[in-house]
């Protein structure tokens, strides 16, 4: 069974400020629409809202048919003490509490409660339709398919963030909900995973089928997935829905935004005409007045009459000028949109040599990379590759010496100092407010101007001074750029730095990576970065090995 979503008149805010209002939508089978806006622009609201978890400030949604399913992948997927791999995919695709609602009904039943037959059937049609069934055969295939071979019974929280990621997509191909709203579902996941997610999406289109609504900052799998885009636009307090696919999207805004413009200027040059106009003609009617005064005693009537005649003409005249400045019809400046100005603050080079492993084996628990020998040289500008659990991140880790190899050396040349944001953004997820956490990385800065720098990346007064950990993971990524930009580094270490970020603070990370005069590892499985980076090498963790292209 597929559903339709009726969003009328929808409303949602913060406090006392408006996220969105009088927003609009009809999700219909064969819908992909991706939600785009920058971050704060109230997405995840939006989707709480959909789901049924939050109530609208204003507003309504309804299903057809009411009883229709609805799935919201949250951004995050919550490791749960004690939960296992099945469970965690039972939970994620709506069984567990299918299977719960049912055997409530069951017990129930056996009670002899009145109307429990009812309840009963209701649940199972539910748990049947949700893949309850076949849960478990289907969950080892799926979790083989997308190249998490694990025991199911294995506890969440001993998997890796790779690994969460798989399971995290496992739990999307296994789901079977009538209407699937997706958060961020391409965060983590490796150039396979994108893949099978892509395929999997597009497929829902293509078949007419599971209507779908998803927020993604991955422009390349929002270019080859969505038919639709509704755009959240902070900086003018409007909703856009676009037709089509996203580069149809980005270039129809364009479009809409150089005509908002030139609208816009054309006004404010025909209002500065008019009161510019108006100006000289009450100058012009206030010099006849004073010059009809000094000669109100002109004996010839004639004259008196066409200076009091030229005088209500240029009356008239301004009058007839002030009218048309109130009938002009008021065009709003266009806001310009917060931008996040962003460079990489420079230190002094390091030594030729950066970084270097001769013959390094590298161990994790029971993985091994290696034996490795690399070097990483002045201005080098490396991207790494590789799926997960590949061991890119134990390669960043020994190239850095916070690895000790097995056997073999690892060294870090000299002179060399780091600007990493890591994948987990740890800098910033202790219980410290940010303001405190961001301190501590540049001791010698004022709090002001720490307090200036964190506003520039749209961190505010609010934000900064609460706990790290409790902040979102876009808020601790633009934490850790702002970070880049107060200390300087010569070496520059991204491991995953696009996920999180919105569209344009990506653009933003783009062009300071291109202009940084340092050394640049960059792990990434951003596919515009990829292709659009500068590099002057490659290297593919795989099989074990490091492999340079």
């Amino acid at each position: 069974m597929t559903a339709t979503l009726h969003a009328s008149g929808l409303a949602a805010g913060h406090g006392d400020r408006t996220l969105f209002s009088g927003l609009d939508l009809v999700v219909a089978p064969g819908d992909v629409i991706g939600l785009v806006g920058a971050n704060g622009a109230g997405k995840s609201t939006l989707l709480s809202i959909l789901a049924g978890l939050r109530a609208p400030d204003a507003g309504t949604v309804t299903l057809a048919p009411p009883d229709a399913t609805v799935g919201l992948l949250a951004q995050e997927p919550d490791r749960r003490p004690g939960e296992t791999v099945a469970g965690f995919l039972a939970r994620r695709t709506g069984v567990a509490d299918a299977q719960a609602a049912m055997d409530a009904a069951a017990e129930a039943l056996g009670a002899g409660a009145a109307g429990a037959d009812d309840r009963y059937a209701t649940a199972l049609d539910r748990w049947l339709a949700l893949g309850g069934a076949d849960m478990e055969e289907r969950s080892g295939e799926v979790l083989r398919e997308v190249g998490l071979p694990i025991d199911p019974q294995v506890p969440m929280t001993g998997l890796s963030g790779g690994q969460a990621a798989r399971a995290n997509l496992a739990a999307l191909l296994l789901s079977r909900y009538d209407l699937l709203l997706l958060d961020e579902p391409t965060n983590d996941l490796d150039l396979d995973g994108l893949d099978r997610l892509e395929a999997f999406v597009g497929g829902l289109a293509r078949r007419g089928g599971t209507p779908t609504v998803l927020v993604s900052h991955d422009r390349e799998f929002l270019s080859r997935t969505v038919n639709r885009i509704v755009e959240l636009d902070r900086a003018q307090h409007r909703i856009g829905i676009y037709d089509g696919g996203y580069e149809s999207y980005l270039a129809e805004r364009a479009t809409q935004r150089r005509h908002a413009r030139e609208d816009y200027e054309q006004y404010a040059d025909k209002l500065s005409s008019l009161k510019d106009r108006a100006v000289m003609q009450r100058n012009w009617m206030a010099q006849g007045v004073r010059n009809a005064r000094r000669k109100t005693k002109d004996p010839d009537k004639n004259v008196r009459a066409l200076r009091a005649e030229s005088s209500e003409k240029q009356a008239a005249k301004a009058r007839q000028t002030e009218r048309a400045i109130e009938r002009l019809e008021v065009v709003e400046e266009p806001r310009k949109e917060w931008e996040l100005r962003m460079t990489i603050a420079s230190a002094p080079r390091s030594g030729s040599v950066v970084a270097r492993l001769d013959g390094a084996v590298l161990r994790r628990g029971g993985f091994v990379l290696g034996p490795v020998t690399a070097q990483v040289e002045w201005a080098d500008r490396v991207v790494v590759t590789g799926a997960n659990g590949a061991g890119k991140s134990t390669l960043l880790a020994a190239l850095l010496g916070r690895l000790e190899p097995e056997s073999g050396t690892a060294r870090l040349g000299s002179g060399v100092l780091v600007g990493e944001i890591d994948q987990a953004r740890g800098a910033f997820l202790g219980e410290d407010s940010l303001l405190r956490a961001f301190g501590e990385q540049v001791p010698d800065w004022p709090e002001s101007e720490a307090r200036t720098l964190l506003a520039k990346f749209s961190l505010g007064s609010d934000t900064v001074l609460r706990p790290a950990a409790s902040l979102s993971p876009g808020e601790r990524t633009r934490a850790a750029l702002a970070l880049l930009q107060a200390r300087g580094v010569n070496l520059l270490v991204l491991d995953e730095p696009t996920n999180h970020l919105d569209l344009p603070a990506i653009e933003q990370l783009e062009e300071a990576v291109d202009g940084f005069a340092g050394t640049v590892l960059l792990v990434t499985h951003d596919r515009r970065m990829l292709d659009t980076v500068r590099a002057t090498r490659r290297w593919e963790v795989r099989d074990g090995a490091l492999l340079e292209s």
